[in-house]
């Protein structure tokens, strides 16, 4: 196993675990040395590539397989790999024009965008893609209302100043005071409007409460339901495309590890929330296997690639697969992606704005 302090490998070594490494996720066959010899940009013997095929062996950068004498790199060798090797390939310009076509539509909100980009992202690789919009940090609420529905029921609607629009339907008592619930959310949108929705939420569980003490016997049922909306408004919204990729690349091999991948992706987004983590310290960040938090991901792949989009925050957009995809040419796509979506989400709220 590569370990610090380890003889470092020579320049040819790495050359050829660079390769094998290419030639694996290209095809998904063992490479073995005659592959190797014809691939190389040197002229080596076979002896010699098979003693430096050794050589990496012994590091534990590659395996060998049980049905062929060829080998396929181990996590360890993607590892090192990543970390010292790997150079993004420029995307294609056919790709780059898909995504700025699939980007050219007219949004109205931008949960649409995010949902978007997990759609076209999915598309281009053929794997599992999640999009998380920028932080809510700085989202502010413009507005909130009830719209009676009959039958006892009511639909709260709140808008934030993203665009973002939350509705939600409650069922009210029968015998309910309509003067004192329009009073109430006066008071919401005289005291709370412009206001960031963490210091909303803050509020209502400090000066709000006495406020509403003026025009309702008990505010907590009206604190109840504008406290859902709110919530829900706030909560991180990660969007998942291409849930059934994944059978592309674990199939019915391992049905356990199917199910429960296919659980993890399907949850409300706690699972999801802990997968991702922080946003990466850089640009994009790639986690392997048993790096990631939970054993379900095994000879899995996570591609993390953050975005900015200036003082509206920052957002994720992730690639799910296996540990053996072609990560130079992903990189290089989830970079030029990343780009798009900020320059896209850039001018939906410069539109916005206005």
């Amino acid at each position: 196993m590569l370990k610090e302090g380890d003889d470092m490998l020579t320049k040819r070594q790495l050359l050829v675990l660079k390769e094998i490494i290419r030639l694996y996720t290209e095809t998904g066959q063992p490479v073995g040395s005659k592959t190797l010899m014809e691939a190389l940009p040197l002229h080596v013997s076979s002896a010699t590539i098979r003693n430096d095929m050794a050589a990496l062996e012994t590091q534990g950068l590659i395996v060998k397989t049980h049905s062929s004498s060829g080998r396929v790199p181990s996590t360890v060798g993607y590892r090192y790999y990543l970390d010292h090797l790997v150079e993004p390939a420029a995307v294609s310009p056919l790709d780059l024009a898909t995504i700025q076509d699939a980007f050219g539509g007219h949004y109205h909100k931008l949960d649409e965008i995010i949902a978007q980009s997990a759609d076209i992202l999915s598309q281009l690789t053929s794997y599992t893609a999640i999009s998380l919009g920028p932080e809510v940090s700085d989202m502010k609420l413009t507005g909130f209302r009830l719209v009676p529905l009959g039958n006892h029921q009511v639909m709260a609607i709140l808008v934030t100043n993203s665009g973002a629009v939350e509705s939600q339907v409650f069922t009210v008592p029968g015998n309910l005071d309509t003067d004192a619930l329009e009073k109430a959310i006066r008071v919401v949108n005289d005291q709370l409007v412009g206001l960031p929705l963490t210091d909303v939420a803050s509020r209502l569980h400090t000066e709000v409460p006495q406020l509403l003490m003026r025009y309702m016997t008990s505010p907590d049922g009206f604190l109840d339901l504008f406290g859902n909306v709110l919530k829900q408004a706030a909560s991180e919204r990660f969007y998942v495309s291409g849930r059934l990729n994944v059978m592309n690349f674990i199939g019915d091999q391992d049905l356990d590890q199917l199910k429960r991948v296919l659980s993890l992706i399907d949850d409300d987004g706690g699972q999801i929330n802990q997968l991702l983590g922080p946003a990466p310290g850089q640009p994009i960040q790639v986690r392997l296997g048993d790096e990631l938090t939970n054993n379900t991901l095994k000879n899995l792949s996570l591609v993390i690639a953050s975005y900015d989009v200036n003082q509206h925050g920052t957002g994720m957009i992730a690639l799910l697969g296996p540990s053996s995809m072609p990560y130079s040419k992903m990189i290089g796509l989830l970079d030029a992606f990343r780009s798009e979506l900020a320059k896209r989400l850039t001018s939906y709220y410069a539109n916005f704005d206005e």
